[in-house]
């Protein structure tokens, strides 16, 4: 374990992550649904038109159906990307003991300003954010960066991506090595990014190309040939246009080429949730296996010692450049 040269008792680093019910009921789900599809940053319809849709419409149709899906993937300690990403914290604590490393989620509990207000009360005078997207995006980092920003109190920064980091690629690689080294190697492997619309994109985020880069990465470090591999993007909702080629799309395909084994990961995920656990490991590979193949999940980094390592490692480089100025 390697540590700062000297404890920094007034520096806490926050784990943050996008958020989850409290439960999986309708009624949880509905208010963490409300939450994260009323930010701006998150749907940029306007508000006049938007809020009554989701409010009026959309949440009272579409929470109970998800409150069944997050129920299908619940553990006993919470939701998934709750109990990693609390154990994930409680890893990257140990792996740094000169600091105080505590996680937050931008909606949801445990609340991402609540966490700063009880920083403040703890005598905290700086707070390295560090989101757990991988990518960098005005949907999901950008969100996190304006929280912080609102902070006067505390000195702030936050660490913007890690998509191309040399230890989050190798742990990632590394995973991948593992599943194949215990299941043997699939006929294919899939990146299975969550997708975004198109616009997003045409206004600037560099979420695909970071996206991208660091799928690339990863094939590098495990000597994969282009033909061996395959970028896709999951998760869509609304009308818009979206990235593409759609995972499920990109699935079919590989099916209808008489690729019978696939091997799915999902690198911009940090810790197993709804969107990898049933999505993928569920609704994707019940539609693999109605076409006669195999679809092979191969989880997240979640809080596994190397990941703890890996974001430990990101976070002391980031404090490190950031000298605490003197009150």
């Amino acid at each position: 374990m390697t540590q700062s040269a000297a404890p920094s008792p007034d520096t806490a680093v926050v784990l943050i992550n996008l958020g989850t019910p409290d439960a999986p009921t309708a009624d949880a789900v509905r208010r963490y649904l409300g939450e994260f599809l009323s930010d701006r940053r998150v749907v940029a319809l306007p508000r006049l038109f938007w809020l009554p849709l989701l409010h009026g419409i959309i949440l009272p149709r579409r929470s109970p159906k998800v409150a069944l899906k997050y129920a299908s993937v619940w553990l006993e300690g919470g939701s998934p990307l709750a109990v990693y990403t609390r154990r994930l914290a409680e890893g990257v604590q140990r792996e740094m003991p000169e600091v105080l490393v505590v996680d937050a989620m931008r909606y949801g509990n445990p609340a991402l300003t609540k966490v700063l207000e009880d920083l403040r009360g703890r005598g905290i005078r700086r707070v390295l954010g560090l989101p757990l997207y991988p990518q960098y995006s005005t949907t999901t980092t950008a969100t996190v960066g304006d929280v912080l920003a609102r902070e006067t109190a505390m000195q702030v920064r936050m660490v913007d991506d890690y998509h191309v980091d040399p230890g989050w690629v190798a742990a990632v690689a590394d995973s991948i090595r593992e599943h194949r080294a215990r299941n043997g190697a699939g006929d294919h492997l899939v990146f299975s990014f969550h997708g975004l619309p198109k616009r997003v994109i045409r206004n600037g985020d560099p979420y695909q190309r970071q996206s991208e880069a660091g799928a690339q990465a990863i094939a590098r470090a495990l000597e994969l040939e282009p033909h061996q591999w395959t970028i896709s993007y999951q998760s869509r909702f609304g009308a818009e246009r979206w990235l593409e080629p759609a995972t499920t799309t990109a699935l079919a395909a590989l099916g209808e080429r008489g690729v019978q084994c696939i091997d799915v990961v999902a690198p911009g995920f940090a810790a197993d949730c709804l969107e990898t656990l049933e999505e993928i490991s569920m609704e994707l590979a019940a539609e693999v296996a109605g076409r006669g193949g195999t679809l092979r999940y191969i989880p997240c980094l979640n809080d596994s010692p190397a990941h703890a390592r890996v974001i430990a490692g990101i976070a002391r480089r980031g404090l490190d450049a950031w000298p605490m100025a003197q009150p």
